[in-house]
């Protein structure tokens, strides 16, 4: 997508042909910075701390950051060994360890002098294979987005409902949910996104909303407890939201209040889109909310906010009592039950394991 007039990535190799650039997303939406990684640990930092996130973003930074370990030693137990430092970073998304298996397997039958290059090479085709499977779940998407305009006044747009970001910057380009409000948009088929800010580290508010506004989507901004109301007022036609995880039984693992949404999608006949690329189905779980382990992140992003102040600082303030104790649990779980469907870069396939066979024979 592009920032101003120039095309952006949200990762790509420097010019030394060993270190990542990233969009440090950290300081979005008030301050656009690009950081150089050229370290295992610095790779570890941007995934842990979050100056790259996004399930299929984090598994595409993480095999650069096997890459880079094998420019510094290509052995087998420095393979494993990164596999391991770059899997403890975030437990829930699962493209993160898919991009790590996809890295060793790949890497392991090839003789160590071999080693380097190919892991670039291969972090490099990740990175495309991510771009071409959101460019297609965009066009997947876009049918749902074109059928339900032609029901509706021809100058009246279609009004969907989003939740954190699972837009460009939560993958290399395109986005998963946001792919086809994009594709939508390019067609010159009327959208209208509200945007939900996606408390504690408010994705929607200031991810979101700024690939919005820079793409030139109409869109709201709105309160998290506010699309319950949108949805009982009949002034949301769809929700569509990414995921972190999916488990072969269809249910939908994403950042925590996404249960809420499709709750209050399926009490009133609003229906609930998933959209996601095969890589972050995992076929090893069925049940959801039994077999995936929630990230229980730092209490300080659920006290603390940042911001811009009246004088054009970005600051950081409390919100609570310095005394009050926070939870943090940064994801949860909706059932296959609640899902309309999962849009793919095959199709749109029903949330359940019949539904992903059918639409991945190969795999599940």
């Amino acid at each position: 997508m592009n920032v101003g007039d120039r095309h952006y990535r949200t990762i790509w190799l420097s010019d030394d042909k060993r270190s990542v650039e990233i969009i440090d997303q950290r300081w979005l939406p008030h301050d656009f910075r690009v950081e150089r990684i050229g370290t295992v640990a610095g790779i570890a930092t941007a995934i842990r701390d979050m100056w790259v996130r996004g399930a299929p973003l984090i598994g595409v930074t993480a095999a650069y950051g096997v890459a880079m370990r094998m420019a510094d030693d290509p052995s087998n137990a420095a393979l494993d060994a990164v596999w391991e430092t770059l899997h403890e970073t975030r437990p829930t998304a699962i493209n993160l360890r898919w991009a790590l298996d996809e890295m060793r397997r790949f890497l392991k039958p090839l003789p160590p002098e071999q080693r380097a290059a190919a892991a670039y090479r291969r972090a490099g085709e990740i990175a495309d294979e991510d771009v071409g499977l959101n460019r297609a779940i965009g066009a997947n998407g876009l049918e749902i987005i074109r059928a339900i305009a032609a029901r509706k006044q021809k100058s009246e747009p279609v009004n969907i409902l989003t939740h954190c970001n699972a837009g460009w910057l939560a993958t290399v380009d395109y986005g998963t949910a946001t792919a086809p409000i994009y594709l939508a948009t390019e067609a010159r088929i009327p959208v209208h996104v509200y945007v939900d800010e996606t408390r504690p580290r408010n994705q929607g508010a200031q991810l979101t909303a700024w690939e919005m506004a820079g793409h030139g989507v109409p869109h709201t901004l709105i309160v998290d407890n506010a699309g319950g109301h949108l949805m009982q007022r009949g002034e949301i036609d769809m929700v569509i939201v990414g995921t972190d995880r999916t488990t072969a039984d269809g249910d939908v693992c994403n950042k925590i209040g996404t249960y809420l949404k499709a709750l209050a999608a399926a009490d009133n006949d609003v229906p609930f889109y998933v959209a996601l690329p095969s890589p972050t189905i995992d076929w090893t779980v069925g049940n959801g909310l039994g077999e995936i382990p929630i990230e229980q992140r730092s209490p300080d992003e659920v006290s603390l906010v940042w911001g811009k102040t009246a004088d054009g600082k970005i600051a950081q303030v409390r919100v609570s009592p310095e005394a009050t104790p926070a939870a943090n649990p940064a994801f949860d779980v909706t059932p296959a039950r609640l899902v309309t469907g999962l849009i793919t870069e095959r199709g749109v396939a029903k949330a359940s394991r019949e539904g992903l066979k059918a639409m991945f024979p190969e795999r599940g």
